[in-house]
């Protein structure tokens, strides 16, 4: 009997399911509103309820095993979810319950590990993974900033189930307050509203979304400076993690990921200006999967 791979994308505005056959291809893709604001108990019934759509629509019932990728990560020791942007999931012993209420096995991991897991073994990192021991970083850059690491074609999560947090290393030394808690953090630089805002701060107030910061570059003297800005930071923040984990290519995902110059040159200059390394000598490239590769990623956890 052909085996099915079954995920979930838990995300704060919308619910994503997808059943992939043996052969890694879509059987069914649907899409539900997660209507956050009905609170916890109602986001577990939007995932049942997207559940039992997909049954209906392979004429089948709930598998044995099925993944899930969420905002935040599961805390190894409480078992509890944290540092999700959809508020309400955290602190909730969100695997035991979805586990409670469907009856049935789940593997429950971060989005970010999702997204790399699903670009690095179907998507853009695919001839990469053929090597023996190659790594892939995959980077989510939108209104936050995170990450995921591939090894061996498995998402590596480390002791604390916090492996490719490079969002939260400190980038700028007392710069603007980040919500855990710290300053100057990755993320309070290059995600897609702290772009945003310093663009408005150099332009004494005006306001443009990042796809207009980045189209106006040319012209706009602001908007120079701001996409100068996340090429030099991004260049930094990235090379203190080759410097480290040293993988096989670089997957940039998310809003900020759509933005043109980052796979120029330049980009490659400011990674080399901090890399121990004498020249960059990997790919930085653009997904392959768009928005598909979490729900793909969370069917992957069950491969």
């Amino acid at each position: 009997m052909s085996r099915n791979y079954w995920g979930i994308d838990l995300g704060g505005t919308k619910i994503e399911g997808s059943v992939l056959d043996e052969n890694m291809q879509p059987l069914v893709r649907l899409r539900i509103p997660t209507e956050a604001s009905g609170g916890y108990r109602h986001i577990l019934s939007r995932v049942e309820k997207l559940l039992r759509m997909m049954t209906d629509e392979l004429h089948c019932t709930l598998p044995s095993h099925i993944g899930i990728g969420t905002p935040g990560r599961l805390d190894r020791q409480s078992g509890l979810l944290k540092n999700s942007n959809t508020v309400c999931l955290n602190g909730k012993p969100v695997l035991s319950d979805i586990e409670e209420c469907l009856q049935t096995d789940v593997t429950v991991d971060n989005d970010a590990n999702c997204f790399a897991l699903a670009e690095s073994r179907l998507g853009a990192g695919r001839d990469v993974m053929r090597r023996e021991s190659a790594v892939v970083f995959g980077i989510i850059l939108g209104t936050g900033v995170g990450g995921g690491i591939v090894c061996n074609g498995k998402a590596f999560r480390g002791a604390h189930g916090i492996a490719g947090e490079w969002g939260h290393n400190e980038l700028v030394a007392g710069g603007t307050l980040c919500y855990c808690g710290r300053r100057g953090c990755v993320e309070t630089v290059l995600s897609g509203p702290a772009l945003e805002r310093y663009y408005a701060e150099r332009s004494t107030g005006r306001r443009k979304s990042l796809e207009e910061i980045a189209a106006s570059a040319p012209g706009d003297k602001a908007a120079g400076e701001t996409i100068d800005r996340l090429l030099n930071c991004f260049g930094k923040a990235v090379a203190q993690v080759i410097n480290i984990l040293d993988p096989d290519i670089v997957i940039v995902g998310g809003g900020v990921g759509n933005v043109e110059a980052l796979y120029t040159p330049a980009a490659r200059n400011a990674v080399e200006k901090h890399l121990f390394n004498s020249s960059l000598d990997i790919p930085v490239v653009r997904p392959e999967l768009g928005d598909s590769a979490g729900v793909f990623g969370a069917a992957l956890l069950t491969a």
